[in-house]
């Protein structure tokens, strides 16, 4: 199995691949349009601002590539957002395959969103083994709404999409590889896809 973590100066390549590493799995790191066509899994971690990410996106041609994938693809953290349509975080325009804005939170809590919290509302066979309030690892300011395409959703204070899929796009707003065993058991769900 082919795993590619593709490379846009986003952040959080290391510990995801160390996170591969302790399962046994040899993942590349590039920004190849070809080698990311033709690998069976694709993760897509990120940290950092959305209108820096796209800019990196676009200078490299992934703009046009990802969202013509069709194998399990991965979104981690800002990855996620990136997927959508549009974010308020410098009223930047993303990648659009995911049909869906993404906001700043707006309310008393501090922000950004940091640390361990609770997984809710899980579907699907990525939380296969996982328990409905288990914990994962989150560091954010723009979320998700609810949406027809979530697969699991947190609160902070209101619920959002801690996790969505559309198609074969699989997204988690979390840091799946810094949520310890939990974390674990959705990165080799993916895998098993």
């Amino acid at each position: 199995m082919s795993v590619v973590i593709i490379d846009y100066k986003g952040g959080n390549v290391q510990s995801v691949k160390f996170a591969l590493e302790r399962l046994g799995v040899e993942a590349t790191l590039t920004a190849d349009a070809e080698v990311i066509r033709s690998a069976d899994k694709i993760i897509f971690p990120g940290e950092g601002e959305a209108s820096s990410a796209m800019q990196e996106l676009r200078e490299r041609g992934l703009d046009k590539v990802i969202p013509e994938l069709t194998q399990p693809f991965l979104g981690i953290c800002l990855g996620i957002q990136l997927l959508c349509r549009h974010s308020e975080e410098n009223d930047t325009q993303m990648l659009a395959i995911i049909p869906i804005n993404v906001r700043r939170f707006q309310h008393h809590l501090k922000v950004p969103h940091m640390g361990w919290n609770n997984l809710f509302n899980l579907q699907g066979e990525l939380f296969a083994g996982v328990k409905e309030q288990d914990y994962v690892y989150f560091v954010h300011s723009y979320y998700l709404p609810v949406c027809e395409y979530t697969i699991a959703t947190g609160a902070y204070p209101e619920p959002f999409s801690a996790a969505v899929r559309y198609k074969n796009f699989f997204a988690m707003q979390f840091h799946t590889e810094k949520s310890g065993p939990t974390g674990t058991r959705i990165i080799e769900n993916f895998l098993a896809l």
